[in-house]
């Protein structure tokens, strides 16, 4: 039995019970492929996935600096979800996330260890099952996951499994149906690199066959370079302090020091020294969206003027959020809104009315799902997350009340200490659970910025009651492989 026969083979009896995943509640019995829909009339499937991009930066949701044209059309000829949220503040864990519909602790990839330890093959991820589904699959860029899923299959891979790669010198793996060779170093600022051959890709003939290309940019993860053509871009520009930004300077009188002693603090640390002040942070990462916005043009103008825009289900969102000088913090994985909160955005107008905006709350769990649901493949009950392709038809449905947060990677680069949460509409409670243990809890309806720290309020005792009992079912509830 060849790689990708044995692989094939250990999808199906997962999907269909054969193989206990984690216990009974994640194996059952579904088919793979929906045949409502005839392969050739199924939409293209287009998924860019950003580096860090928090929900605000965007021009669509009303930033005051940063311009996103390309990014802003989505949403706008689409449904953009405003409160959109990864469950694991870390890269190679929410991208493991987004590609199974696994909460980080039911797939087993906590943290950004273990790149070289594929995922179990016992767990699919969306692309597997577009494939059987008769779609080509591709995915180019920024991978870093477990393996760069290189054991999966893909009709074409252009790859590298680190945090980054140099950005004028780039270093990607390349591969064609389902094998994957050695690494190679190219010439040229590193996402124009990948929308090239992005582009290569797609004007490829490949019959009445559908695609699925996952185009997943570095840009702009540190240590931040820009395109050349943009090294002038906002010079001059005023960047406004967050309202939090000198909180830092107060002491913590309400913050606990899992907080406080946290390192990633902008410019005073060893992993400072890539964002040096706020307004080079600031600049530089909004110079890189601006790059990853044009080339995000290019692909559309690419789709339009081949007449398939509209045949092409895009979906848009990011890994993980990202601190911009709140309490003079940069980078992600600490359980506050500027971390865990990403954009997400679809647009297919055979199925998504445009210039719509869904509030409800939407997790990086329930990318995989959705997808599948706009391909017309069936979306296998072992997938924890859903497809929120209901809220965006608009139709009426029942939707998540809570939803459950980890972090694990310590000590690691900036020593934020493994902690979990769970965050409703309103209020959130973190449990940072080493010894000692140490907890934040937040009116987020009157305190959004997450300046009042309520734990051990006794005139909102109730609530954390509430909250503790929400967090402590959420983790009996989720299956883990740890």
């Amino acid at each position: 039995m060849d790689h990708e026969q044995g692989a094939a083979t250990n999808r199906r009896e997962f999907i269909q019970g054969g193989v206990a995943v984690m216990g009974a509640m994640l194996t059952s019995s579904v088919p793979a492929i929906a045949a409502a829909k005839p392969a050739n009339k199924r939409p293209n499937l287009l998924f860019i996935y950003t580096e860090g991009q928090r929900a605000d930066a965007l021009s669509i949701a009303g930033h005051p600096i940063l311009q996103t044209p390309n990014q802003d059309r989505i949403g706008r000829e689409g449904v953009r979800f405003t409160n959109a949220f990864c469950t694991n503040a870390l890269c190679a864990p929410a991208r493991a996330t987004t590609l199974t519909g696994l909460w980080s602790r039911s797939s087993g990839a906590l943290d950004n260890q273990f790149l070289n330890t594929p995922l179990p093959s016992d767990i699919p991820i969306f692309t597997d099952l577009l494939h059987e589904a008769g779609y080509e699959t591709a995915i180019l860029g920024k991978v870093h996951t477990r393996n760069g899923v290189k054991e999966r299959y893909w009709d074409y891979y252009l790859g590298f499994n680190a945090p980054a790669t140099n950005y004028y010198h780039p270093v990607f793996a390349e591969g064609r149906k389902g094998e994957v060779g050695p690494e190679k170093v190219y010439s040229k600022y590193c996402d124009d690199f990948v929308t090239d051959r992005a582009l290569d890709w797609l004007k490829e003939d490949r019959g009445d066959r559908p695609f699925c290309l996952l185009l997943w940019y570095q840009t702009p993860h540190a240590p931040f370079y820009r395109p050349r053509r943009h090294l002038d871009l906002y010079n001059g520009v005023s960047i406004p302090k967050p309202a939090t930004f000198d909180d830092d300077l107060k002491g913590y009188p309400g913050k606990p020091r899992c907080f406080a002693e946290a390192q990633n603090k902008i410019g005073t640390t060893v992993m400072g020294d890539a964002a040096r002040s706020l307004e080079e942070l600031c600049k530089d990462y909004y110079a890189g969206l601006v790059a990853v916005d044009e080339n995000i043009g290019r692909v559309l103008a690419h789709l339009e003027e081949s007449g398939q825009l509209d045949e092409t289900a895009i979906v848009h969102s990011s890994d993980h959020g990202y601190f911009l000088g709140e309490w003079r913090l940069f980078d992600k994985r600490l359980m506050h809104e500027p971390s865990i909160r990403v954009p997400m955005m679809i647009r297919y107008p055979e199925r998504v009315r445009s210039s719509q905006v869904c509030n409800e709350m939407v997790l990086d769990v329930d990318l995989a799902p959705t997808i599948l649901d706009l391909a017309g493949v069936e979306i296998p009950k072992s997938m924890q997350g859903k497809s929120v392709m209901k809220l965006a038809e608009s139709e009426k449905t029942e939707w998540r009340q809570e939803w459950l947060y980890d972090y694990y990677e310590y000590p690691g680069p900036e020593r934020v200490k493994p902690h979990r949460g769970v965050r409703t509409k309103t209020h959130k409670l973190i449990h940072y659970y080493t010894e000692p243990q140490e907890f934040e809890m937040y009116d987020l309806a009157n305190d959004p910025l997450e300046r009042n720290n309520l734990y051990g309020d006794p005139s909102h005792a109730a609530i954390q009651s509430d909250l503790t009992a929400r967090l402590d079912r959420l983790l009996q509830e989720t299956p883990t492989r740890v």
